[in-house]
């Protein structure tokens, strides 16, 4: 599906437990092939630091159920910077689209860290200047790093893309996602995880049926929201 020129994709979350997720990940194995990047067998880490404007529009647009909104983050995998990812995300309703550039170690130290975005502007990349403007124009800022584990299967009919969500965590004293002594808060019960089904146009019968049993009720769940709302919750106490 396109829209506003770019391409979207289904994207469906729920809460289910482990009981559900052991039994769902063996039906999923005969049909689907685990992600290639998968480090340990329960799948690999995933940590963002995620930026919100001068009025916490990505926060409070969320909350209040707007129809279309946006949210941009630093993305790194296994806690190492081969690859650090600019990603934005933006939201329709239950469809998405996601857009990354690629940040070397000292782009991400001169953003993060030296609170030095200029170098953006002067980028021949589309996403990079546009992330330039939000934070001259809105005062972007770094708000909070998400840390969970994740376990993603995949599927070339209807590129579909299931992932278990695991351990998620807020991290509570610092915005360097490279930080070796981060403090972290689980914000999830450790019974709970969250189910990810995304796929483009269609997604086949037979991994509908597979899923049906642990597909309650759609939830509107945002790490961010969560993470924020956790840490907020922190300093208040």
């Amino acid at each position: 599906m396109i829209y506003e020129d770019k391409t979207l994709r289904h994207e469906l979350k729920f809460y289910i437990n482990y009981l559900e997720y052991n039994t769902l990940r063996q039906r999923l194995k005969l049909f689907m092939k685990e992600d290639s990047f998968r480090p340990e067998y329960d799948g690999y880490h995933v940590r963002s630091l995620y930026f919100d404007d001068i009025h916490d529009s990505a926060l409070y647009e969320k909350n209040f159920g707007v129809f279309k909104r946006q949210k941009y983050r630093i993305r790194i995998y296994n806690k190492e910077d081969s690859k650090i990812r600019l990603e934005r995300k933006s939201k329709y309703g239950q469809y998405i689209s996601k857009e990354t550039a690629l940040l070397s170690k000292n782009e991400y130290k001169r953003l993060v860290m030296d609170n030095n975005s200029d170098f953006l502007l002067m980028s021949g990349n589309l996403l990079k200047r546009s992330f330039y403007l939000e934070i001259y124009n809105n005062l972007m800022k770094p708000k909070v790093i998400v840390d969970y584990k994740r376990e993603a299967y995949i599927l070339g009919a209807g590129n579909v893309r299931i992932t278990f969500d695991k351990d998620l965590e807020v991290v509570v004293n610092d915005i360097d996602i490279f930080e070796k002594r981060l403090a972290t808060v689980r914000v999830l019960p450790e019974a709970l995880m969250i189910l990810e089904i995304k796929y483009d146009d269609f997604l086949p019968d037979y991994i509908r049926n597979l899923i049906q049993f642990a597909s309650h009720d759609i939830c509107a769940i945002s790490k961010y929201v969560m993470c924020r709302e956790a840490l907020n919750q922190l300093t208040m106490k």
